[in-house]
């Protein structure tokens, strides 16, 4: 149980060499006048200093177990140099064990750094009770705080110098609400109730303040550690929005397709080969994206086959390209049916400047179903002969072009997104309260 006590207490106490009365071995108090109850650190006796005389409470004999942190150590946090002068390991009820060591300084008062699982959080003892908002939901200076532990702690071993009576084996009834990077903490027994709150310190300040060994990794996720993803997903988010905005105009932009050549191609009833010329297509951008369009309107149960060569008058260079417009409709025992399309789209990528010949060679096939038996002759009948309406047009950008760019832009984000997630289903799966499906 760790009752509050004053933040700044006033003027610096000394230092005081007490003897142990059951091992012999010398007990220093740094805070002197403070102390009540000091662990002895070779025997793990605890002693009672409150009348200036040393009584011997409970005897042990335990070596000094190694501490991350030996006592008297000194080391700065947030700029204010601390004394680590005791040191409580404490668990629920024996299982999930972790290190409590009381800093003192003489004009700031007592922290506690705790260290679980190899996370450090600083703690601060409160003088003010948390607002409770709902039975899960717990808000201190605005900030919420959801419920994430609820058991009994019990003292294992106790080593230095404390301002409250401790005693191993003592228990307290505890709760835990934690936001990122943050944790408030709520002990209380039949005598009084306590709350501290624990913010979470990079492991590398404590290094460099206490000298601790590195832990590595930390897994699964202390309870209020922030997810580092998280800040990353929101920043990605931003950049990633603004990047597809400047996609998007890009594509209203330089996407559309301009028509600059056009012309009326008649298909030959007899379904022999064709040839036809358009042009000149002139072609005034650097490098630009040449789009075809063959339209066949009155197509019916036929196709036909097109190609395509867009010749330089300059320099005779050729770029072909090949496509077809085909269309069937017929019925069945499911009823009438139709599948294909009157039309064909073909393009042709990073055409340089210059001034070109579209050479059209194109074909009309009828489907073989379709002929004498048909009353309507076909499509390729003289009183039905079809035409082809060919576009040429210029662009610069391919809606593919696009889709692929906001995809590799998305990836990245996705990724991020899957190993967030997994952070905190593995931290939350540490809850007192987290649901059956998240174990």
């Amino acid at each position: 149980m760790q009752p509050e006590v004053p933040l700044a207490p006033a003027p610096a106490p000394a230092v005081r060499a007490l003897s142990c009365p059951n091992c012999g071995g010398t007990v220093e108090l740094r805070a002197a006048g403070y102390t009540v109850h000091v662990g002895c650190q070779y025997c793990g006796s605890i002693l009672e200093t409150t009348d200036g005389l040393v009584k011997l409470i409970t005897q042990a004999h335990l070596a000094q177990a190694h501490l991350e942190i030996p006592l008297g150590t000194r080391g700065t946090l947030e700029g204010i140099e601390w004394e680590a002068i005791g040191t409580l390991q404490r668990s629920q009820n024996g299982a999930y064990r972790w290190d409590e060591y009381l800093l003192f300084n003489p004009y700031h008062g007592y922290r506690w750094l705790v260290n679980a699982r190899g996370g450090w959080s600083f703690g601060t003892m409160l003088t003010r009770t948390p607002v409770r908002r709902t039975h899960e939901i717990h808000e201190l200076d605005g900030a919420g705080y959801t419920r994430f532990f609820a058991g009994e702690a019990q003292v294992d071993r106790v080593i230095g110098e404390f301002y409250w009576r401790v005693a191993v084996g003592e228990k307290v009834k505890t709760g835990d609400w934690v936001r990122p990077g943050f944790m408030l903490s709520r002990e209380a027994d039949d005598r009084e109730e306590s709350w501290t709150l624990n913010r979470l310190i990079a492991e590398k300040d404590v290094i460099r303040a206490f000298g601790v060994s590195p832990s590595g990794k930390i897994w699964p996720p202390l309870p209020h550690q922030p997810s580092p993803w998280g800040e990353w997903l929101l920043a990605g988010a931003k950049i990633g929005g603004m990047a597809l905005a400047f996609l998007l105009i890009l594509c209203v932009v330089l996407g559309g397709t301009r028509w600059t050549t056009s012309g009326v191609l008649p298909v030959a009833v007899d379904g022999r080969e064709q040839t036809a010329r358009l042009g000149p297509v002139t072609l005034t951008g650097r490098y630009q994206r040449v789009q075809i369009r063959a339209d066949v309107p009155r197509l019916e149960n036929g196709w036909v086959d097109l190609d395509y060569r867009l010749v330089d008058r300059k320099t005779q260079q050729v770029y072909a390209a090949s496509g077809a417009a085909e269309r069937y409709e017929g019925a069945d025992s499911d009823g009438a049916w139709s599948e294909g399309s009157r039309n064909s789209d073909v393009s042709i990528a990073s055409v340089p400047a210059g001034e070109y010949d579209l050479i059209v060679d194109y074909k009309g096939n009828r489907w073989s179903q379709f002929g004498t038996g048909n009353p309507d002759g076909g499509w390729m009948e003289p009183t039905n002969q079809p035409q082809i309406a060919v576009q040429v047009g210029t662009g610069t950008l391919y809606l593919s072009s696009v889709v692929i760019a906001a995809i590799l832009l998305a990836l990245p984000w996705l990724i991020g997104l899957i190993l967030h997630l997994n952070f905190e289903k593995a931290r939350k799966g540490e809850s007192d309260f987290a649901p059956a499906g998240d174990d």
